[in-house]
């Protein structure tokens, strides 16, 4: 028998149909071993490949988890739309186009080529450029308020107050020359709108922030429920803020697989490279998965299996209908 499922929260608990789904898809897939764990970062190289958890926060507030749910990890790249989300809010959404853009890339998330061949270089706030572009963005008057004003932020989303990991914070610092260079090409290109280096160190520490899935899937769960976090009914941003972000996440959340994901999934979705995955079902849920195994383009292997599970099973996908019930031919009128 698999682990129970948890509840956490004061809100009806979901569904016995969820949690059987929830079930099912922490069973069907917590034995398969592909992927790897990545190790470009020393301080993630050494994370057990056996580790998996998926958790599921509605937008009533009900929270249900399995597995390694409760297990802290680094949010590393999963951060991003959460950034843009706060910068959205303060700068406007034109403004943040404008400054960041919008559009996929096709290509690595650390891609610097795409830097080079596109005109915006920035391209979307969820490739490493983009993101770079978007946390210079964060107002505040030094470093440090910026630095306040995404940690609170980020906390407000999860409903707890996050903390930094220093050894992760230390081992990205060290080995973070691929970012500075991409923060120093953008401001070559006037598309940085603070220094290269403080830039580059308020991304490194933004993505050292410890999560669990639980805090990932009430994340996800601000983003379903127009802004609201639905566990301590906080208004993290606004609603057209959050339907601008899922829109992003909708055509880049996965870089170059996005396609792959919309096609099996039919959810906007993110992923990270400690091996989280957040997924939003607007209107309904917020869902997280961590497993640190991943497949070639950065995204968790055990996770995009049971998101999909999860997607088919309880009808979320965006994309899927039934036809409607045709209407019956009329009769003539009489006459």
């Amino acid at each position: 028998m698999g682990p129970g499922i948890l509840h956490l929260s004061d809100a009806p608990p979901f569904p016995e149909t969820t949690e059987t789904i929830l079930r099912e898809a922490y069973l069907a897939h917590r034995n398969n071993h592909e992927g790897r764990v990545a190790d470009y970062i020393p301080a993630l190289a050494g994370a057990d490949p056996a580790l998996f958890g998926i958790a599921l926060v509605g937008v009533r507030g009900s929270v249900a988890a399995i597995g390694d749910a409760r297990l802290p990890f680094s949010i590393q790249s999963l951060s991003k739309p959460f950034v843009y989300a706060l910068v959205l809010d303060s700068v406007g959404p034109e403004a943040a186009r404008a400054a960041v853009g919008v559009n996929a890339t096709g290509m690595a998330f650390n891609s610097v080529m795409a830097v080079e061949m596109h005109d915006t270089r920035t391209m979307n706030p969820l490739v490493n450029a983009g993101a770079i572009a978007t946390t210079s963005l964060v107002p505040g008057a030094d470093t440090s308020a910026r630095w306040d004003m995404i940690r609170s932020g980020l906390s407000a989303f999860a409903g707890r107050d996050l903390v930094i990991d220093d050894e992760v914070y230390a081992s990205e610092t060290a080995t973070n020359e691929r970012n500075r260079g991409i923060a120093y090409l953008l401001h070559g290109y006037g598309r940085l709108h603070d220094h290269p280096e403080a830039t580059t160190d308020l991304y490194t520490r933004q993505c050292s922030l410890m999560i669990d899935a639980v805090d990932l899937a009430t994340m996800g769960a601000v983003l379903a429920n127009g802004g609201v976090n639905p566990r301590t009914r906080q208004r993290v941003v606004s609603r057209d803020t959050c339907r601008r972000v899922l829109a992003v996440l909708a055509t880049a959340g996965l870089y170059e697989r996005t396609g792959d994901w919309l096609f099996e999934i039919g959810l906007p979705g993110k992923s990270g490279v400690s091996g989280g995955i957040v997924t939003a079902a607007p209107g309904k849920v917020g869902l997280a998965t961590y497993s640190p195994p991943l497949d070639a383009a950065g995204n968790s292997v055990r996770g995009q299996l049971a998101t999909a599970h999860m997607s088919h099973r309880a009808g979320v996908d965006l994309f899927a209908s039934d036809p409607a019930e045709p209407k019956p031919w009329p009769e003539p009128s009489p006459g």
